[in-house]
This record gives C-alpha cells, sequence and structure tokens, in this order.
C-alpha cells in the first residue's frame, strides 16, 4: 500500500482552490490586480512619473503603517498615530521657526512623538487600560498640543535638507522611498530575527504562556508603543519635507488607513501573527487604488467607500488565513 506522508504539498490546482491561500495572498494578488486594471483603464498610470509618485505618496503611510504593525502583533492597537505625527511635525516647525538647527529641530520632534508613545504604553502597560481608551485619549491630546503649540497656524519649513530630502534621489528611486525601505527592512530584522520580536509576538499570542516563560509583557507592551511613536516621528520628518510646512491640521485618513494597511497586510487583529512585508504592500495596494480613481476622474467622495469595501473584504479572508 503506497504511503502518503503530511510533508506532501497539495498541487497548484487544490492550492489554487483552497480560500486560505487566496487570504495569504489578498494584498499582493489585490495591488497586482489593481495595477492590471488601472494600467488598462488609464494610459498614465503606468507612467514613470505616476509609479514615483505614489511610491513618495506611499512612503509616509509605509512608515506608520510599519509602527502601528508592531502594537497590533501584541494584540493592542494605537489610534494616535496620526496626530502623533502632526505633533511631532508642529515640535520641528515651531523649533525651525525659533532659529534651532534643523537636525536639532528633528531630533526633537522625533523624540516629542516617541514620548508621546511611551505615555501611551505607560498607562496600558503599568495602568492597564484598555489601549482603545488611552490612544483614543493621546489622538486629543497630541491634537491639542499641536494646536496650542502652532496656534493653529502651519509654520513654513524652509530648509535645504527637508527640499533635499522630498525631491532628491538616488538613481531613479527618491529618498523617500529609500527611507521607507529603509524602516521596513529594519522593522523586519527586529520582528524575526531578534528576541525582542519573538516576544512581541508571544505576547500577542498567547499573554499568559509569554509571562510564564520569562517574557516581561509590560516592557513588551511599552516598547512597541514606543517604536510608533518613534516612526509616527519619522513620518512626521518626510511630511513636513513634503508639504514645506509643518501643518497643526490632524490627518485621520493616515490613521485609519495605516490600520488598513496592517489589516491587508495580513497581520492578526487580535495579536500574535505578525508582518511587515504584508503591512508595506497593503501601503502600496491603498495609494494605488487611490492614484487610480484619482486618474479616472472618480469623485473623492468615493473614494473612502472604495477602500472601506476592500478592507472589509481583507478582513473577511483573514478568517480563512492558514
Amino acid at each position: 500500500m503506497a504511503q502518503v506522508t503530511l510533508t506532501e504539498r497539495p498541487a497548484l490546482g487544490a492550492r489554487v482552490r483552497d480560500i486560505g491561500f487566496w487570504a495569504d495572498w489578498a494584498a499582493v494578488i489585490g495591488l497586482a490586480g489593481l495595477v492590471v486594471v488601472f494600467g488598462i483603464a488609464s494610459p498614465s498610470f503606468l507612467t514613470l512619473g505616476n509609479i514615483e509618485a505614489m511610491l513618495v505618496s506611499a512612503a509616509i503611510l509605509v512608515v506608520l503603517a510599519v509602527g502601528q504593525s508592531f502594537v497590533i502583533a501584541t494584540g493592542g492597537i494605537d489610534l494616535s498615530t496620526s496626530t502623533t505625527m502632526t505633533f511631532g511635525a508642529v515640535v520641528i516647525g515651531m523649533l525651525y521657526t525659533h532659529g534651532w538647527p534643523i537636525a536639532a529641530a528633528i531630533a526633537a520632534g522625533v523624540a516629542a512623538a516617541g514620548l508621546a508613545g511611551a505615555a501611551s504604553g505607560v498607562l496600558i502597560a503599568r495602568g492597564r487600560i484598555p489601549d482603545f481608551v488611552v490612544t483614543l485619549g493621546m489622538f486629543s491630546v497630541t491634537t491639542g498640543l499641536a494646536l496650542i503649540l502652532s496656534d493653529g497656524k502651519p509654520a513654513e519649513v524652509v530648509s535645504a535638507f527637508l527640499l533635499g530630502l522630498a525631491s532628491g534621489s538616488v538613481g531613479p528611486v527618491g529618498y523617500f522611498v529609500i527611507v521607507a525601505a529603509a524602516v521596513a527592512v529594519v522593522a523586519h530584522v527586529v520582528l524575526f530575527h531578534t528576541r525582542f520580536g519573538v516576544h512581541v509576538l508571544a505576547t500577542g499570542g498567547n499573554p499568559e504562556g509569554a509571562r510564564a516563560m520569562g517574557v516581561r509583557t509590560r516592557r513588551v507592551k511599552l516598547a512597541v508603543y514606543v517604536i510608533a511613536g518613534a516612526l509616527s516621528g519619522i513620518a512626521a520628518i518626510l511630511l513636513v519635507a513634503r508639504l514645506g510646512a509643518a501643518e497643526p491640521a490632524a490627518n485621520t485618513t493616515y490613521l485609519l488607513n495605516a490600520i488598513a494597511a496592517v489589516v491587508l497586510g495580513g497581520v492578526a487583529l487580535q495579536g500574535g501573527r505578525g508582518s511587515v512585508l504584508g503591512p508595506v504592500v497593503g501601503a502600496l495596494l491603498l495609494t494605488a487604488l487611490t492614484n487610480g480613481l484619482t486618474l479616472l476622474g472618480v469623485s473623492q467622495f468615493y473614494q473612502p467607500l472604495a477602500v472601506g469595501f476592500v478592507v472589509v473584504a481583507a478582513a473577511l479572508l483573514m478568517r480563512y488565513q492558514r
């Protein structure tokens, strides 16, 4: 009698018919589908200039999504990433207009965003307050601080360094893309090739078991919110460079899209399953979707509706992930 081993891989046809296959590759398949559809529907979609514009536009979202991935991998969520980014941007703008060197202003902006993340982490890890409540409160706190510090007015930031960051490139690859790629690579190494990354996934997957194995889950929780805050500060640098100013108005679109990119990337909202490449692809998918709809002349009123449908579909597919 022929023996069948458990290590045998199913045939390609069987894998394609398996809904788990589509769930695992949803973001990649969705992005490829959008490229084909919009490439046919709009001749300018696949032009070099438009591709570069999409990559630059996606860079900020990629950085925010990577930070959100660390938090969600522990079973938490950070609703303040976009306003923390705004707060960091305002700190950069305020200090620069008061005569600080751009390097010092940038360092202070990243530090301020990291401190906001640390405050959330302390309240969640030490105070044992639900992350939803804490980060929702931090959303308002950072929004208020940005408005108070700026007096509700944008601060123009004319810096040769930031202008070069926004417009410079290495060959065809812009500095924005390089920064986002560097953040993603470092995050991947940290999450999957360090002890800290193992602790992050263990904390999200089974907190009680992790504590029994000696993992200091409270410190891990605190650390991921600091990481998310610091990455919001890095995103603030890119935002100021792109706009040429520190804008105090909160942009909730970045928050919703960062969480959406993580969901599209296959990171389990209940924790324990992490990814960096997935959220990066998710951010590219959302950027391509918005860009393609704009090129086709679809009203901006309908674009959030399309994004919502895509995210809900991805969330449904996540039930079948292997």
